[in-house]
Parts: structure tokens; C-alpha cells; sequence
């Protein structure tokens, strides 16, 4: 029998253990509105968008950096859980919880991967550079994308206001003008049809 040296057990360990992903039920449906999408389908789906519609950054971007950060981005989720956009109660709590997960997932890994991995995952929770800034684009504007496809599912579910949409998306036009202002047109034609509340005064 061949015998598994450190190195390769901590990948293999690693790679089981992110299979977790693929239980961790998300609120939005898949496009269909057949079912809920998990973990490893949102991040399959960003690191497609980012190779299609990189050309829409406002900044030219890496995208072999995009791809791996939007990959690793919702990991810790296997420990922390997804922690629904519009749920404040959660978000109180949200960072100590990742940040913990973080510590303990990536620190599977063999040392080096371990601390790129995490980079990368820290790059993207602090949105300050091209490439962390557009992921944040994909990651807003999915969800988005697959509930008007599904016909405002997860909106009408949870009553989400026009007002918590914006909140959270302040910062998407930052990474893609052109992405935020065709998000804005789909926002209100959902208004129009009653999928989203307007709460403007």
C-alpha cells in the first residue's frame, strides 16, 4: 500500500472537508425557481461570471485572481453558515463567526496554500482593490439575476424592501458601473410587478 506523505494528507483533508459547501442551502433559488442553490453552486457560478463579464470592471482586473477569490470566498460559511443579506440580527455576529472559520479551514491546508487562500478571502472581505471590488459585484448581483429569473421568489418570501437592496449594493457600482445600472432596471420592473416592496416616501 502506498502510504500518504503530510503534505498531500492536509490537501486531501482540505478538499473532503470543502464537500461541506455543497450542504449549505443559500435563500435564493436557482434560475428555474426549482429549488434553493447551495454554497458550491454560487461559487461555481461567480468564477463563471468572472471569466464572461470581466469586461465590465471598472478597473481592468486579474482574473486569474477573481476566479480562486470568488472560489474561496463563502468557505467559511461551512462553519459560520450563510448568513442571509438582509438578516441584521445575523450580520451583528457575521465577522467574528467567518473570521473563525477562516482560522480553522485554511489552516487545513499545508502552510503556504493555507496563508495564499486566506489572502485572497481577506482581500475580498476588505474591498480595496480591482479585483476584490468586482468579485463583490458578482457576489451582489447573482442573487439578484437568478430571483428575477425565478420570479422574485426569495423577495416576496422574505418581504425585501427596495430600500435593502440598495443598502447592501452601495458599494457595486464601484466595481461595475455598467453591472449596478442594468441591476437598478431589474430591481424596478420587479417593484413594477410587486416582487419587491417600494418603500420610497
Amino acid at each position: 500500500m502506498i502510504s500518504m506523505d503530510d503534505r498531500l494528507k492536509e490537501q486531501i483533508d482540505f478538499i473532503l472537508e470543502i464537500d461541506k459547501m455543497k450542504e449549505i442551502l443559500r435563500q435564493n433559488y436557482l434560475a428555474d425557481g426549482s429549488a434553493r442553490e447551495n454554497d458550491a453552486d454560487h461559487s461555481w457560478h461567480l468564477a463563471m461570471m468572472a471569466l464572461v463579464l470581466s469586461e465590465y470592471s471598472n478597473e481592468k482586473v486579474d482574473v486569474t485572481r477573481v476566479v480562486p477569490m470568488v472560489l474561496t470566498h463563502d468557505l467559511v460559511e461551512i462553519d459560520a453558515g450563510d448568513t442571509y443579506a438582509y438578516d441584521e440580527a445575523g450580520a451583528l455576529t457575521k465577522e467574528k463567526r467567518e473570521k473563525a472559520a477562516a482560522d480553522r479551514i485554511f489552516g487545513i491546508l499545508p502552510k503556504e496554500q493555507g496563508t495564499w487562500m486566506r489572502g485572497l478571502w481577506n482581500e475580498f472581505e476588505a474591498c480595496n482593490t480591482p479585483e476584490s471590488k468586482f468579485a463583490h459585484v458578482l457576489d451582489n448581483s447573482l442573487p439578484l439575476f437568478l430571483n428575477h429569473a425565478a420570479g422574485g421568489i426569495s423577495w416576496k418570501e422574505h418581504k425585501v424592501k427596495r430600500s435593502q437592496i440598495y443598502k447592501r449594493n452601495r458599494i457595486t457600482g464601484d466595481g461595475s458601473a455598467k453591472i449596478w445600472e442594468y441591476m437598478q432596471e431589474l430591481i424596478q420592473e420587479n417593484i413594477n410587478k410587486g416582487n419587491i416592496i417600494d418603500d420610497r416616501s
